[in-house]
């Protein structure tokens, strides 16, 4: 029996999730998504009005991502009301996920529930929460940071909420690049405290890090990202302090990446630069690099794609990680 074998074989052993991966998972197989749904509730993440809404005028809304989309498959723009959405696994397995979703920062590409994903994470025994979040140019006064506000505090609001063991997020492309942020920047206070929920750390205890949009440089930088998040012409400090790759504290929580070489619209030097910036600063980070995938292969229930695999491939780093 070959190593491409023995390691095929337990890939596929790992779909059972039970006590040998993060402490007694759900049985459900991670190579399709159940139809199952949880229970789930949504939660604002700010009492009152976000931080910093002095000068914004845009109205939230939502419609449907493509003429042929289901009811639930939307995009949100103008985000005044950020919120956190938390998806109840019937067995949990001692681990949060702040799930965040991209869009270019242009928009977020969300499901009122939470998704197919953060159900099918529950199903692996996830406790998810969906991040809802502001975006930088519609007037918020901390410009980039507004959604870095929303994220540190949706973590707090999730680590008190689950009393999980550990907490961690995963993040998909422009939402990766926000994960990354929380990653890298969770010592920077982005608000003042405004409860007992923000005496919490912000520091997550690992990211995993899907198609990231993660660099701000070209020529690898995905332009319509950068520009919703830095501006048109945005200097050489902003730049810097935008890309994920340029600034990783020696307090960094473990990182797992994973891209496909086919994406045509995050390029894959991204996940590949920040691999290497990782690995210059001694981290061992998992990169799973797929030949086929395009952008948004996360989805569970494509046959054609790696969403078969890429949840049992997180299940089992974070099982190594306990």
């Amino acid at each position: 029996m070959g190593p491409v074998e023995v390691d095929r074989r337990r890939l596929l052993a790992s779909a059972g999730l039970g006590a040998a991966l993060l402490g007694g998972m759900a049985a459900t197989p991670a190579l399709a998504a159940p139809a199952q749904r949880f229970p789930y509730r949504t939660l604002p993440l700010w009492p009152g009005a976000a931080p910093g809404a002095e000068n914004v005028t845009v109205t939230q809304r939502s419609v449907l991502r493509s003429a042929n989309s289901a009811p639930d498959d939307l995009a949100w723009y103008g985000i005044t009301r950020p919120t956190l959405t938390l998806v109840q696994p019937a067995r949990p397995n001692g681990t949060a996920l702040l799930m965040i979703p991209g869009g270019g920062y242009e928009r977020i590409a969300a499901s009122p529930d939470g998704g197919g994903i953060a159900h099918h994470l529950a199903g692996m025994g996830f406790h998810v929460g969906m991040l809802l979040y502001r975006l930088p140019y519609d007037g918020w006064a901390a410009g980039p940071d507004a959604p870095l506000q929303d994220a540190q505090r949706a973590l707090r609001i999730l680590r008190a909420e689950t009393g999980a063991g550990r907490t961690g997020t995963i993040g998909f492309s422009a939402g990766g690049h926000l994960a990354g942020a929380l990653a890298t920047r969770h010592g920077d206070r982005t608000y003042p405290a405004i409860d007992a929920i923000d005496e919490g750390s912000a520091r997550p205890d690992f990211a995993a890090l899907m198609f990231a949009v993660v660099t701000m440089t070209d020529p690898h930088a995905h332009g319509p990202s950068r520009k919703n998040l830095i501006g048109a012409e945005p200097s050489a400090d902003l730049i810097r302090r935008h890309s994920i790759e340029q600034d990783l504290p020696d307090d960094l929580p473990p990182m797992f990446l994973s891209a496909a070489v086919d994406d045509r619209v995050v390029p894959v030097e991204n996940t590949l630069i920040l691999h290497a910036a990782l690995k210059a600063k001694g981290v061992n980070a998992p990169c799973h690099i797929f030949d086929v995938g395009g952008h948004g292969f996360g989805s569970v229930d494509d046959p054609g794609g790696p969403g078969h695999f890429w949840p049992l491939l997180l299940a089992d780093w974070l099982g190594r990680q306990a």
